[in-house]
């Protein structure tokens, strides 16, 4: 699914920098098609948080949290993912990402990312659970 990006602030942020990011959070939605943290965990800097609400429950904590729904949910083969927007300014950025599908289910997920030793790393994901339509 073609994904557009925009990039805000410093003129000079690099294609790669865009490139690098969606790649990321590839690998955040191939985990879910996957049905398999292992497949996502490498997005994510070890130090991660997850929050946001399921129905009327707050989920949230460390990103372990996410790895342990997602293996005990299984593959969601169906999950169709479309980047909404990445902003960068220099080593920080944020990605808004609309998912389709998640096991039925219809998600909007925000991260913070921090570029580290020149690799980017999810550091924090929000999350809103839209009603079931």
């Amino acid at each position: 699914m073609q994904a557009e990006s925009k990039i805000a602030g410093n003129s000079e942020t690099s294609e790669s920098d865009r490139d690098q990011i969606a790649r990321v959070i590839q690998a955040y939605v191939d985990g879910g098609r996957s049905g398999k943290a292992d497949d996502m965990k490498p997005a994510f800097h070890p130090g991660a948080t997850i929050y946001g609400y399921a129905g009327p429950d707050l989920f949230g904590g460390p990103i372990q949290a996410l790895f342990d729904w997602n293996d005990k949910n299984g593959p969601a083969t169906e999950l169709k993912s479309s980047i909404a927007n990445i902003d960068i300014a220099e080593t920080i950025a944020t990605v808004r990402l609309e998912l389709e599908n998640w096991s039925g289910r219809r998600f909007t997920d925000m991260f913070t990312l921090l570029k580290t030793d020149g690799e980017w790393k999810i550091i924090s994901k929000v999350f809103h659970l839209h009603a079931e339509s």
